[in-house]
């Protein structure tokens, strides 16, 4: 299972695994461990492998509103040291306040990553 966190910690090649990465603060809308971006295909085709991963649910502020992020990274659940797959950098901190909604946008089409 892939999911999608929340940091404001620039991430960088030597992280590899989810402890490698400082999640933003748990609560007002964020759960620590991020949100499942369930599989829609993953298939290997004369050559190039293709990763195509459906939104995960979007994050809404609630409380105070929730911390400032920058990054989402994708990371492998299922895996057993929970390795990175990659990171979408937002060029600036975005904050959601109470009832703001931030939705991550996959390609549905060309997917997340394609390997040849």
């Amino acid at each position: 299972m892939v999911k999608a966190v929340l940091t404001n910690s620039a991430p960088s090649a030597a992280n590899t695994v989810l402890t490698d990465i400082t999640q933003i603060a748990n609560g007002n809308g964020y759960t620590t461990g991020g949100n499942t971006c369930a599989l829609t295909t993953s298939a290997q085709t004369a050559g190039v492998y293709k990763l195509v991963l459906a939104d995960p649910t979007a994050w809404t502020g609630s409380g105070a509103g929730m911390a400032t992020f920058r990054y989402v990274v994708l990371y492998n659940d299922t895996a057993t040291n929970d390795e990175l797959i990659g990171w979408y950098d937002y060029g600036s901190g975005v904050t959601l306040g109470v009832g703001e909604t931030f939705t991550l946008d996959l390609d549905g089409t060309n997917g997340v990553l394609t390997i040849t």
